[in-house]
Protein backbone atom coordinates (compact mmCIF):
# COMPACT_ATOMS: atom_id res chain seq x y z
CA UNK A 1 0.00 0.00 0.00
CA UNK A 2 2.79 2.43 0.99
CA UNK A 3 6.45 2.32 0.06
CA UNK A 4 9.07 4.90 1.06
CA UNK A 5 12.50 4.55 -0.51
CA UNK A 6 15.40 6.65 0.76
CA UNK A 7 13.15 9.59 1.69
CA UNK A 8 15.05 12.71 2.70
CA UNK A 9 13.61 16.02 3.82
CA UNK A 10 15.33 19.23 4.92
CA UNK A 11 14.08 22.68 5.90
CA UNK A 12 15.95 25.94 5.53
CA UNK A 13 16.08 28.04 8.68
CA UNK A 14 17.77 31.31 7.79
CA UNK A 15 21.18 30.39 6.43
CA UNK A 16 21.07 26.96 8.07
CA UNK A 17 19.59 23.71 6.82
CA UNK A 18 17.80 21.29 9.14
CA UNK A 19 17.92 17.70 7.87
CA UNK A 20 14.72 16.19 9.32
CA UNK A 21 14.37 12.85 7.50
CA UNK A 22 17.58 11.02 6.62
CA UNK A 23 16.99 8.18 4.20
CA UNK A 24 13.71 6.63 5.38
CA UNK A 25 12.97 3.17 3.94
CA UNK A 26 9.60 1.81 4.94
CA UNK A 27 6.87 -0.47 3.63
CA UNK A 28 3.32 -0.58 5.00
CA UNK A 29 0.99 -3.28 3.74
CA UNK A 30 -2.71 -2.96 3.02
CA UNK A 31 -4.71 -3.42 6.21
CA UNK A 32 -1.92 -2.66 8.68
CA UNK A 33 -2.48 -0.64 11.83
CA UNK A 34 0.80 1.17 12.43
CA UNK A 35 1.90 3.78 14.94
CA UNK A 36 4.83 6.17 14.60
CA UNK A 37 6.57 7.24 17.79
CA UNK A 38 9.49 9.51 18.55
CA UNK A 39 10.52 12.48 20.62
CA UNK A 40 9.93 16.05 19.48
CA UNK A 41 12.07 16.73 16.43
CA UNK A 42 12.44 13.06 15.50
CA UNK A 43 10.65 13.59 12.17
CA UNK A 44 7.36 11.81 12.84
CA UNK A 45 5.10 14.77 11.91
CA UNK A 46 7.18 15.47 8.80
CA UNK A 47 6.79 11.84 7.74
CA UNK A 48 3.04 11.99 8.27
CA UNK A 49 2.82 15.22 6.23
CA UNK A 50 4.70 13.57 3.37
CA UNK A 51 2.43 10.52 3.52
CA UNK A 52 -0.57 12.84 3.44
CA UNK A 53 0.79 14.81 0.46
CA UNK A 54 0.76 17.92 2.62
CA UNK A 55 4.51 18.39 2.14
CA UNK A 56 7.05 17.40 -0.52
CA UNK A 57 10.23 15.42 0.03
CA UNK A 58 13.65 16.36 -1.33
CA UNK A 59 14.96 12.99 -2.43
CA UNK A 60 13.75 9.42 -2.72
CA UNK A 61 10.49 7.83 -3.86
CA UNK A 62 7.05 7.60 -2.26
CA UNK A 63 4.57 5.11 -3.73
CA UNK A 64 0.94 5.08 -2.62
CA UNK A 65 -1.07 2.12 -3.90
CA UNK A 66 1.46 1.73 -6.69
CA UNK A 67 1.44 5.40 -7.74
CA UNK A 68 4.60 7.49 -7.50
CA UNK A 69 3.76 10.57 -5.40
CA UNK A 70 6.28 13.18 -6.44
CA UNK A 71 6.24 16.88 -7.35
CA UNK A 72 2.45 16.98 -7.57
CA UNK A 73 0.57 20.16 -8.29
CA UNK A 74 -1.75 21.21 -5.48
CA UNK A 75 -4.74 20.26 -7.66
CA UNK A 76 -3.37 16.76 -8.32
CA UNK A 77 -2.37 16.28 -4.68
CA UNK A 78 -5.86 17.32 -3.56
CA UNK A 79 -7.39 14.84 -6.02
CA UNK A 80 -5.24 11.96 -4.72
CA UNK A 81 -5.92 12.93 -1.10
CA UNK A 82 -9.65 12.94 -1.73
CA UNK A 83 -9.52 9.55 -3.46
CA UNK A 84 -7.11 7.74 -1.18
CA UNK A 85 -6.77 9.33 2.25
CA UNK A 86 -8.76 10.21 5.32
CA UNK A 87 -7.37 12.45 8.07
CA UNK A 88 -7.94 12.54 11.82
CA UNK A 89 -6.27 15.28 13.89
CA UNK A 90 -5.68 15.92 17.58
CA UNK A 91 -7.46 19.29 17.29
CA UNK A 92 -10.38 17.65 15.39
CA UNK A 93 -10.31 20.39 12.65
CA UNK A 94 -14.09 20.64 12.57
CA UNK A 95 -15.78 23.62 10.94
CA UNK A 96 -17.29 25.58 13.80
CA UNK A 97 -20.20 27.10 11.85
CA UNK A 98 -21.41 23.78 10.40
CA UNK A 99 -23.37 21.16 12.31
CA UNK A 100 -22.22 17.56 12.79
CA UNK A 101 -23.97 16.26 9.69
CA UNK A 102 -22.52 19.02 7.50
CA UNK A 103 -19.01 18.42 8.86
CA UNK A 104 -19.18 14.72 8.04
CA UNK A 105 -20.65 15.35 4.58
CA UNK A 106 -17.95 17.86 3.59
CA UNK A 107 -15.56 15.44 1.77
CA UNK A 108 -18.41 14.39 -0.52
CA UNK A 109 -19.02 18.02 -1.45
CA UNK A 110 -15.55 18.06 -3.01
CA UNK A 111 -16.41 14.86 -4.85
CA UNK A 112 -19.44 16.68 -6.30
CA UNK A 113 -21.95 14.34 -4.67
CA UNK A 114 -25.44 15.83 -4.50
CA UNK A 115 -26.47 17.45 -1.23
CA UNK A 116 -29.30 14.97 -0.69
CA UNK A 117 -27.06 11.93 -1.16
CA UNK A 118 -24.17 13.25 0.93
CA UNK A 119 -26.48 14.16 3.80
CA UNK A 120 -28.03 10.66 3.74
CA UNK A 121 -24.56 9.11 3.82
CA UNK A 122 -23.44 11.50 6.57
CA UNK A 123 -26.35 10.38 8.73
CA UNK A 124 -25.37 6.73 8.15
CA UNK A 125 -21.80 7.39 9.31
CA UNK A 126 -22.98 9.43 12.28
CA UNK A 127 -25.17 6.49 13.24
CA UNK A 128 -22.17 4.15 13.05
CA UNK A 129 -20.31 6.44 15.45
CA UNK A 130 -23.26 6.66 17.84
CA UNK A 131 -23.85 10.32 16.99
CA UNK A 132 -27.08 10.24 15.01
CA UNK A 133 -28.98 12.14 17.70
CA UNK A 134 -26.30 14.86 17.59
CA UNK A 135 -26.50 15.44 13.83
CA UNK A 136 -27.87 18.98 14.11
CA UNK A 137 -25.57 20.04 16.94
CA UNK A 138 -22.64 22.36 16.42
CA UNK A 139 -19.09 21.24 17.32
CA UNK A 140 -18.99 23.44 20.43
CA UNK A 141 -21.94 21.47 21.80
CA UNK A 142 -20.02 18.17 21.68
CA UNK A 143 -17.57 16.59 24.11
CA UNK A 144 -13.98 15.85 23.10
CA UNK A 145 -14.77 12.20 22.49
CA UNK A 146 -17.81 13.07 20.39
CA UNK A 147 -15.75 15.52 18.34
CA UNK A 148 -13.15 12.85 17.60
CA UNK A 149 -15.82 10.32 16.63
CA UNK A 150 -17.28 13.00 14.38
CA UNK A 151 -13.84 13.55 12.82
CA UNK A 152 -13.49 9.79 12.26
CA UNK A 153 -16.89 9.68 10.56
CA UNK A 154 -15.77 12.53 8.29
CA UNK A 155 -12.57 10.65 7.47
CA UNK A 156 -14.50 7.48 6.58
CA UNK A 157 -17.31 8.88 4.46
CA UNK A 158 -15.23 9.12 1.27
CA UNK A 159 -14.19 5.47 1.76
CA UNK A 160 -10.43 6.07 1.88
CA UNK A 161 -7.86 3.30 1.55
CA UNK A 162 -5.64 4.84 4.22
CA UNK A 163 -6.40 6.88 7.34
CA UNK A 164 -3.67 9.13 8.71
CA UNK A 165 -4.18 10.10 12.34
CA UNK A 166 -2.03 12.77 13.99
CA UNK A 167 -2.18 12.34 17.79
CA UNK A 168 -5.86 11.28 17.58
CA UNK A 169 -6.07 10.75 21.36
CA UNK A 170 -3.79 13.60 22.41
CA UNK A 171 -6.61 15.86 23.60
CA UNK A 172 -8.65 13.12 25.29
CA UNK A 173 -8.71 11.51 28.72
CA UNK A 174 -7.57 7.90 29.07
CA UNK A 175 -11.01 6.26 28.98
CA UNK A 176 -12.09 8.25 25.92
CA UNK A 177 -8.73 7.59 24.24
CA UNK A 178 -9.27 3.86 24.59
CA UNK A 179 -12.80 4.19 23.16
CA UNK A 180 -11.38 6.03 20.13
CA UNK A 181 -8.69 3.37 19.67
CA UNK A 182 -11.33 0.64 19.83
CA UNK A 183 -13.20 2.40 17.00
CA UNK A 184 -10.01 2.73 14.95
CA UNK A 185 -9.25 -0.97 15.44
CA UNK A 186 -12.76 -1.89 14.27
CA UNK A 187 -12.22 0.27 11.17
CA UNK A 188 -8.88 -1.45 10.62
CA UNK A 189 -10.61 -4.85 10.90
CA UNK A 190 -12.61 -3.82 7.80
CA UNK A 191 -9.35 -3.65 5.83
CA UNK A 192 -8.54 0.07 5.99
CA UNK A 193 -4.87 0.85 6.55
CA UNK A 194 -4.32 3.16 9.52
CA UNK A 195 -1.15 5.06 10.36
CA UNK A 196 -1.14 7.13 13.51
CA UNK A 197 1.40 9.37 15.18
CA UNK A 198 1.38 9.23 18.97
CA UNK A 199 3.62 9.99 21.92
CA UNK A 200 1.55 7.73 24.21
CA UNK A 201 3.06 4.28 24.80
CA UNK A 202 -0.26 2.69 25.76
CA UNK A 203 -1.90 3.90 22.54
CA UNK A 204 1.03 2.71 20.40
CA UNK A 205 0.85 -0.69 22.12
CA UNK A 206 -2.67 -1.15 20.72
CA UNK A 207 -1.36 -1.08 17.14
CA UNK A 208 0.09 -3.99 15.20
CA UNK A 209 3.44 -2.34 14.53
CA UNK A 210 5.30 0.53 16.13
CA UNK A 211 7.86 2.50 14.13
CA UNK A 212 10.22 4.43 16.37
CA UNK A 213 11.99 7.42 14.87
CA UNK A 214 15.06 9.07 16.29
CA UNK A 215 16.91 11.99 14.71
CA UNK A 216 15.28 11.42 11.32
CA UNK A 217 15.95 7.70 10.98
CA UNK A 218 13.99 4.57 11.87
CA UNK A 219 15.49 3.38 15.12
CA UNK A 220 13.31 0.32 15.64
CA UNK A 221 10.29 -1.66 14.38
CA UNK A 222 8.25 -3.33 17.12
CA UNK A 223 5.76 -5.85 15.72
CA UNK A 224 2.42 -7.17 16.92
CA UNK A 225 1.95 -4.59 19.67
CA UNK A 226 4.62 -6.34 21.72
CA UNK A 227 3.71 -5.31 25.27
CA UNK A 228 6.76 -7.13 26.61
CA UNK A 229 8.96 -4.61 24.78
CA UNK A 230 7.18 -1.74 26.51
CA UNK A 231 7.35 -3.49 29.88
CA UNK A 232 11.10 -4.10 29.50
CA UNK A 233 11.66 -0.40 28.80
CA UNK A 234 9.43 0.65 31.72
CA UNK A 235 7.15 2.48 29.30
CA UNK A 236 4.06 0.67 30.60
CA UNK A 237 3.20 -0.65 34.04
CA UNK A 238 1.12 -3.72 34.80
CA UNK A 239 -2.11 -1.74 35.34
CA UNK A 240 -1.75 -0.04 31.95
CA UNK A 241 -1.11 -3.38 30.26
CA UNK A 242 -4.21 -4.82 31.95
CA UNK A 243 -6.32 -1.89 30.70
CA UNK A 244 -5.01 -2.34 27.17
CA UNK A 245 -5.88 -6.04 27.18
CA UNK A 246 -9.37 -5.24 28.46
CA UNK A 247 -9.84 -2.68 25.69
CA UNK A 248 -8.72 -5.06 22.95
CA UNK A 249 -11.04 -7.89 24.05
Amino acid sequence: MISLKNINKSYSIGSNKLHVLKGINLGIEKGELVSIMGSSGSGKSTMLNILGMLDNYDMGEYYLDGKLIQNLSEKKAALYRNEMLGFVFQSFNLISFKNAMENVALPLYYQKVSRKKRNILAMEYLDKMGLKEWAMHMPNELSGGQKQRLAIARALIAQPKVILADEPTGALDTATSYEVMKILKEINDDGITIILVTHESDIAAMTNRIIRLKDGVIEKNIYNGDLQEFRSQNLLNENEIKKIHETLV
